[in-house]
């Protein structure tokens, strides 16, 4: 079946299978940075921003895609690398293998929450795994990060 929708901007037709998913198609399309750590839809990190929402592709078949806009980090990477500074300021990115998914969906949170405090931030990233800290840094990262998009300075 052909489907059309938006990736980063672009007008995209592909032809898939029905049982082809969001994550394999996006990958197909050159979107290396969604990558799948667990294929059961807990690690979050294969989270894309779908109609302004947080989704995970390797859960979603691509034939939903049809008709729809699609954000992936190589459509993003200014916001993703001024956030992904802050991660590295803070120590939040050790192995990075968790990054992508931690990014799109501070991106997402930053578009949809004003001024989130502690308990809204920790429950807008509760599917992103990351197995080489304590999240602590993360935290950090995104309240210096948010802060500084309000322009209260890095």
């Amino acid at each position: 079946m052909n489907i059309t929708f938006v990736l980063n901007g672009r007008k995209t037709t592909a032809e898939i299978n029905a049982d082809t998913m969001l994550f394999g198609l996006l990958r197909m399309l050159g979107c290396y940075s969604v990558k799948c750590g667990c294929e059961t839809a807990n690690c979050g990190l294969c989270t894309v921003i779908f109609n302004g929402k947080p989704v995970l592709s390797c859960a979603m078949p691509a034939f939903r895609a049809d008709g729809c806009t699609i954000e992936t980090l190589e459509g993003l990477q200014n916001e993703a690398e001024l956030f992904g500074s802050f991660m590295a300021d803070e120590g939040a990115d050790q192995c990075g293998f968790c990054n992508p998914g931690f990014i799109m969906n501070v991106i997402a949170m930053e578009r949809e929450l004003k001024d989130p405090d502690d308990g809204e931030i920790k429950e807008y990233l509760a599917g992103n795994l990351c197995r080489c800290t304590g999240y602590v840094g993360h935290l950090r990262a995104i309240k210096k990060y948010l802060s500084y998009k309000r322009g209260e300075g890095r």
